[in-house]
C-alpha cells in the first residue's frame, strides 16, 4: 500500500517541481550512464519494466512518442518525477523496521531494492538519452553544423520503458 500510495502521490504533485530545476542528485553523469550500459545492460532489461504512471493517470513512459521539444522536456521532468518517487518508495522500508522481526526487515529491505533499483536506474538512463536528444534537435533547430544526421538516426523511437 505504501508503494502505490507513494505513486498516486507523485503522479498529483506539480509537474514544476520536476523540471530542469530540480534537484541536481536527479541528474546522472557521463560516467555513470556509461556503466548502465557497459555493467548493468539498462538496455537489455529496460523494456521488461512496467510502466505504472498510466496506471495513477500520469504521464506514459514507455514509448516515446514525439521529439518535439516540449514534449521531450516534459518526458525529462516525468523521469525525474518516477525517479523521486522510487526513491521514497525504497526509503519507506524503515517503516516495517519499527514491528517486523530482523529477518523480515531484511526481507522487506530485498524487496525495496529488487523493486526500485531498476526504475531508478532505467530513469536515470533514460533522462541522459532523452536530454541528449533534446539538446540535438535544439542545434538542429538553431542551424547547428553536423547536428542533423545525428538528430535524424536517433529519432528513430526510444524504447524508454
Amino acid at each position: 500500500m505504501i508503494h502505490l500510495g507513494v505513486a498516486w502521490v507523485f503522479t498529483r504533485l506539480p509537474g514544476r517541481w520536476f523540471d530542469r530545476g530540480g534537484p541536481s542528485w536527479l541528474g546522472p553523469g557521463v560516467r555513470e550512464v556509461d556503466a548502465y550500459k557497459r555493467v548493468a545492460g539498462v538496455r537489455v532489461w529496460k523494456r521488461l519494466l512496467p510502466d505504472g504512471a498510466p496506471w495513477m493517470k500520469g504521464f506514459a513512459k514507455r514509448k516515446l512518442m514525439s521529439t518535439e521539444p516540449e514534449y521531450l522536456r516534459q518526458f525529462v521532468a516525468e523521469t525525474r518525477r518516477g525517479e523521486a518517487a522510487h526513491w521514497v518508495m525504497m526509503g519507506a522500508v524503515v517503516v516495517f523496521f519499527l514491528w517486523n522481526p530482523l529477518w523480515a526487515d531484511g526481507v522487506m529491505a530485498g524487496y525495496a531494492v529488487a523493486a526500485n533499483v531498476p526504475c531508478i536506474v532505467t530513469q536515470r538512463y533514460n533522462r541522459f538519452r532523452l536530454g541528449r536528444l533534446l539538446e540535438l534537435k535544439m542545434k538542429k533547430e538553431k542551424g547547428g553544423v553536423g547536428a542533423v544526421g545525428e538528430v535524424t538516426r536517433m529519432e528513430t523511437p526510444l524504447r524508454t520503458g
